[in-house]
């Protein structure tokens, strides 16, 4: 009994470094992104860390993992190192994508991380486009599709949802409604804002769940997975969070009262899970250098990464052989 107690003690601590790891990263790209070592679109997952440490929680190393440009927090639990995304978002050839993609397209073939993806909705057809490759090759695996709130007004939303549920493709949707699709309010956008209610239209198991409590978000995606797993079609998890920070570092943030930012700050999933847990300042302290060590071990690898030659530009722009196409 002592033996499973400490256990659980110590993978909720875990989950809690994995939280603070990404907190603690994505605030070293703000500063970055100041002193304009990361160029282009920069869009952080500050407040919604209990989704993807809880949701990951329930996937296996076999499963799909389909994201969008608010991914950082995914590559990090997915097992993507720190090193490899900050090279990427440097624009580094030992970077992930190899420098091409950068924040927004992180990618990891070997840990079956397909994107990072810039359009709203985007990584929807990609996701169902796997789960079917799987149920034809008789693959016993998850795909975990992540989306925000904002993709339940696009096409492909429907249409995906739609095919998942005709043909029981094995797909975990997790939709990140933190209320907001880059400046616009849910309830401005949407007449019905259950986004659970609405998927639950296509005959699939819909529920909502605190998205600001790591611990509800792996119960829920425990389960869930579990389900598709065993044969019983897709399922799909409205994950209620909030960003505290902008919609990305280009957007002035006029649009949010300054209290509401506020008042969910008072639901951080961080401080939620150190009180929950008794964790000491004195514990938050050696796991804050331990991370803050990572982070630091990932920008030198980033700064001292090449990047790629001119000479190379085109490739992978054309196919070999092709009108134009540049070497292989």
């Amino acid at each position: 009994m002592t033996r499973a107690k400490n256990a659980l003690a110590e993978h909720r601590r875990e989950l809690l470094r994995q939280m603070l790891r990404i907190r603690r990263f994505e605030e070293k790209c703000v500063e970055l992104y100041s002193a304009a070592k990361i160029r282009g679109f920069l869009h952080l997952y500050i407040g919604e860390e209990a989704v993807a440490v809880g949701a990951l929680q329930a996937l296996t190393p076999g499963d799909n993992v389909v994201s969008t440009y608010r991914e950082h927090g995914h590559a990090l639990v997915r097992g993507i190192p720190a090193s490899s995304i900050m090279a990427e978002m440097y624009g580094r050839v030992n970077g992930c994508s190899h420098g091409r993609g950068g924040s927004m397209h992180l990618f990891d073939t070997e840990r079956r991380f397909y994107g990072g993806n810039a359009i709203v909705g985007g990584g929807l057809p990609l996701a169902i486009g796997l789960a079917l490759a799987d149920r034809m090759r008789g693959e016993q695996r998850v795909t975990a599709c992540f989306f925000g709130d904002g993709a339940v007004a696009e096409g492909e939303f429907h249409e995906c949802l739609n095919l998942a549920a005709l043909w029981e493709l094995p797909v975990l949707f997790c939709c990140e409604n933190n209320l907001y699709a880059m400046g616009t309010a849910l309830r401005i956008e949407h007449k019905q804002t259950d986004l659970a209610m609405r998927a639950s239209t296509y005959e699939m198991p819909a529920w909502p769940v605190d998205g600001m409590d790591v611990l509800a978000v792996e119960e829920a995606a425990s389960h869930a997975a579990e389900a598709v797993r065993e044969g019983g079609g897709p399922h799909f998890l409205e994950l209620r969070t909030y960003r505290f920070r902008a919609h990305s570092m280009y957007d002035p943030d006029r649009y949010r009262d300054k209290t509401e930012i506020e008042e969910w700050k008072r639901h951080d999933p961080i401080d939620a899970l150190v009180r929950q847990e008794k964790i000491s300042s004195d514990e938050m302290t050696v796991i804050d250098k331990e991370v803050a060590g990572e982070i630091s071990d990932a920008i030198e690898f980033a700064e001292a990464g090449e990047l790629e030659p001119v000479e190379s530009l085109t490739r992978f722009v054309y196919s070999p052989g092709s009108p134009g196409g540049g070497p292989s």
